[in-house]
């Protein structure tokens, strides 16, 4: 070590090197959206985001008229609720695979990955929220001499 510090002052002035982390910039497309793919179980969505006023289109369809379950519309619009953008932006999505369930995960799971590259600040609060972390559980595969994953056949004595 070249000299010691003897006072908090001293450690406050000085500079060992440290160099701050480079400020995220956002990524946009020339239309001014960003992307995303979200994941949830066997289901992909490929999500874009822009300014708007709060319109869903999912595969081509409404947002009502594809998730027709109260919860998955809820679960979807969680990411606008928990960064105070209710209204603020459209949504543009592609979604395949997996089960309504899964499909509304991945879109959620999307929408947050495409707000934070179109705004980074918003990162914190959708980390700590858990929106930004993709689901691990899928199904488990059926194993052989096994009626389905884990259920054998049934016993007899005779």
């Amino acid at each position: 070590m070249s000299e010691q510090k003897q006072t908090l002052a001293d450690l406050k002035t000085a500079t060992s090197g440290v160099t701050a982390a480079p400020k995220a910039e956002p990524k946009r497309d020339k239309q001014g959206r960003s992307y995303a793919t979200g994941k949830r179980k066997n289901a992909v969505a490929r999500v874009w985001i822009k300014p708007g006023k709060g319109k869903i289109t999912i595969n081509d369809r409404t947002f009502e008229g594809y998730f027709v379950r109260p919860v998955l519309r809820m679960m979807i619009n969680q990411p606008f609720g928990v960064t105070n953008r209710a209204n603020e932006f459209d949504v543009i999505c592609t979604v395949s695979g997996g089960g309504m369930s899964g499909q509304a995960g991945a879109v959620r799971h999307g929408i947050s990955k495409a707000l934070t590259y179109y705004e980074p600040s918003l990162r914190p609060a959708l980390k700590a929220a858990g929106f930004l972390t993709r689901d691990p559980r899928v199904v488990e595969r059926k194993k052989y001499g096994r009626k389905k994953a884990r259920r054998s056949f049934q016993f007899s004595k005779r």
